[in-house]
């Protein structure tokens, strides 16, 4: 897959003159980050590992370990970057084969992504050295090393992101076709998560709201830098549409920001009380920290939108802004070694209760009705996700309306309630009482991978997001409407929603966990509880959609299909429950007792009331689901769904328009 580049010029002109980068910017940024980790690193001396009961490692070790963790972040944002921008900054070709700029990005991604690899598997050594306190050197022996890897989670995180990256490598090498850019650039983001979700943040109260707050800052972190390396090497090749990469980018990067400031006040909160901000070597650090964010702040986004008025040519537009903020981006980066070398406040705690450590927080009083509808603890990731979804669909048929087009009251109404679902589901009194007693984790479960995912596939969200999202021009790189249409249209998204895929892994969410003590397993870690809540969303939602068949689909399934899958299903559901309430011993028993909660319930009690709940409430979707069937069914007999009809008429246009010639198909 070597050699050259081919040439962005279709008239046979000859390229321009290859631009510098903004050397003198970037080489100050490395050198900051380098002498900002050094420095505290040195600075902070034995006393980091003396509060933790640990023995100093050594320079070495400790400067090492530090100094990798800033090459895997370079390394990973600029992977990461290179992906993003392939898939969301250029135009793929007509034959569905990435632009000669998006060749570029995943050649850089590749080479950055071998480096990253590397850096993960030293920081395997490394992070089990100092976490043992000793130096590396006792630490690269296989039987040493092995014992380390069983004994602790931070290498075996390490160890698990060097597996995918080195993976993610050899992929960037072959892959050609645009819309695997997407797919490989998820995997990027994924592949960021596991040391942040293992390591401080993951310990102590408050955990919850301090992992999530933590992956999406080093997400939002890594995206902003690694985005920001790729436009300017893209501006030092005289890339393509630089206007377009340029307003692009001022998107993008202020809403990094935004989120890079949500996240880091919500993380401060939880792991620096605010009385220690200005006393403690961790809060010093975060007010360093945030003084940079404001900085760049003040400087970058009044900048961003002076030269969108000056009319200074793109690429030179680019080259400016990008220089200070990699600059700036490179010192806070710095700033961050510091700080993950550095236990927050909130770990020294040692008064923490045992359902603080598990799950983050206290229940003191006994799960009744009141306190099941009072007991909000917000969820970070699917509670901002329910918010944000019930925001955006009521702008989409907005758009829809001002066009004089209608939209039927009863999706609109079915969305919301989805998202009220969700909400319920993730943040209120019934999330934070789910980790503590099966019969209400089941009506969780019930509401995340049944009731909520019915309400939002009726709500035909895809259908208004290609109704109401305008389409790119020709030659344009793809917008919101095409990104949605690579990932419909994707293999991956036609064997998922194949019916019987789909109830393979909704049954997954019910036999593969319970009976099995794997649930145990799962509520013992908080990273693993919210995968698990995603689980359930995202395997219902698939199911719903193959199913009522009231949205886009990526695929078209007879009606008798969908019916014998349906009518298969139910039996299934009440099955379980029959399971559940004949087994003899409690499920996940252990993980309850360990909670030592200040109020106790019979947990064969809860089991039985959790059996009959997700029994029960489990049939009732898929009554709705029935009824819906039925209504189809008369409907294509009588013919008289006016409505239906249209809409059939509407989707047929949408897929003659996205195959026509001024909107090429994302997916060839």
């Amino acid at each position: 897959m070597s050699g050259p580049l081919p040439s962005n010029r279709t008239d046979g002109s000859p390229e321009p003159r290859v631009r510098r980068w903004p050397v003198h910017w970037a080489v100050a940024g490395a050198v900051l980050a380098v002498a900002l980790t050094t420095a505290l690193v040195l600075s902070a001396g034995e006393s980091v590992y003396l509060v933790l009961g640990y023995t100093d490692p050594g320079a070495p070790t400790k400067l090492g370990l530090n100094l990798l963790r800033l090459v895997f972040d370079l390394a990973a944002a600029t992977c990461v970057g290179s992906l993003v921008f392939c898939a969301f900054f250029t135009a793929p070709q007509r034959d569905g084969l990435v632009s000669p700029d998006g060749y570029a990005a995943l050649r850089t991604a590749g080479g950055a992504a071998w480096v990253w690899g590397g850096a993960s598997l030293l920081l395997t050594v490394f992070d089990a050295a100092d976490s043992a306190g000793q130096p590396v050197s006792a630490s690269l022996s296989p039987t040493a090393l092995a014992g380390l890897l069983g004994a602790l989670d931070v290498p075996k995180a390490w160890l698990l992101s060097a597996a995918v990256t080195l993976a993610l490598a050899l992929t960037c090498h072959f892959v050609l076709r645009w819309r695997t850019t997407m797919a490989l650039a998820a995997v990027g983001v994924l592949a960021l998560l596991p040391p942040v979700l293992v390591g401080h943040a993951a310990s102590n109260a408050g955990h919850d709201f301090a992992s999530d707050s933590m992956a999406f800052h080093v997400v939002a972190a890594v995206l902003w830098l690694g985005s920001l390396i790729a436009v300017l090497a893209h501006s030092r090749r005289n890339g393509a549409q630089a206007e377009v990469v340029l307003r692009r980018y001022r998107r993008f990067a202020a809403g990094c920001w935004g989120v890079l400031a949500a996240s880091g006040v919500i993380g401060s909160l939880v792991l620096v009380p605010v009385d220690q901000l200005f006393d403690t070597s961790y809060g010093a650090m975060v007010l360093a920290k945030v003084g940079c964010l404001l900085l760049i702040g003040a400087v970058s986004i009044p900048l961003r939108r002076r030269l969108a008025r000056s009319g200074v040519a793109p690429h030179r537009a680019l080259l400016r802004l990008g220089g200070v903020e990699l600059a700036v981006l490179l010192g806070t980066f710095g700033v961050s070694m510091g700080m993950a070398h550095t236990p927050p406040p909130n770990l020294l705690d040692r008064d923490a209760t045992a359902s603080e450590l598990l799950i983050g927080y206290n229940l003191p009083e006994f799960p009744g009705l009141w306190e099941l509808i009072t007991t909000w603890r917000f969820d970070l990731l699917l509670g901002t996700a329910a918010v944000l979804l019930a925001v955006l669909y009521p702008l989409g048929v907005r758009r829809l309306r001002s066009r004089g087009q209608s939209w039927p009251a009863l999706h609109t109404a079915s969305w919301f309630a989805g998202c009220a679902a969700v909400l319920v589901a993730s943040s209120s009194g019934v999330a934070s009482y789910a980790p503590a007693t099966f019969g209400v984790h089941m009506s969780a479960h019930l509401l995340l991978n049944m009731v909520g995912p019915a309400l939002l596939t009726l709500g035909a969200p895809i259908t208004l997001a290609l109704r109401a999202l305008p389409s790119s021009g020709q030659h344009q790189p793809f917008g919101p409407r095409e990104w949605l249409l690579g990932v419909v249209d994707s293999p991956v998204a036609r064997l998922l929603t194949n019916p019987v895929i789909a109830s393979l892994l909704l049954a997954g969410s019910l036999y593969g966990l319970y009976p099995t003590g794997l649930f145990q397993l799962i509520m013992q870690e908080h990273w693993a509880h919210t995968i698990m809540n995603v689980y359930f969303l995202v395997t219902g939602y698939l199911w719903f959609w193959s199913i009522l068949d009231v949205d886009r689909t990526p695929r078209r399934v007879p009606q008798l299909a969908r019916l014998g899958v349906t009518l298969g299903m139910m039996p299934l559901l009440a099955f379980f429950g029959v399971l559940v309430l004949s087994m003899p011993e409690p499920i996940a028993d252990n993980y309850y007792r360990t909670l030592d909660l200040p109020w106790s319930i019979d947990p064969m009690a809860a089991q039985q009331a959790g059996a009959l709940i997700g029994w029960l409430g489990g049939e009732l979707p898929m009554l709705l689901v029935l009824f819906v069937l039925l209504r189809q069914w008369q409907r294509d007999q009588h013919g008289t769904d006016e409505d239906t009809d249209a809409h059939d008429s509407m989707l047929a246009r949408l897929e003659a328009t996205r195959r026509g010639e001024h909107e090429p198909d994302p997916g060839r």
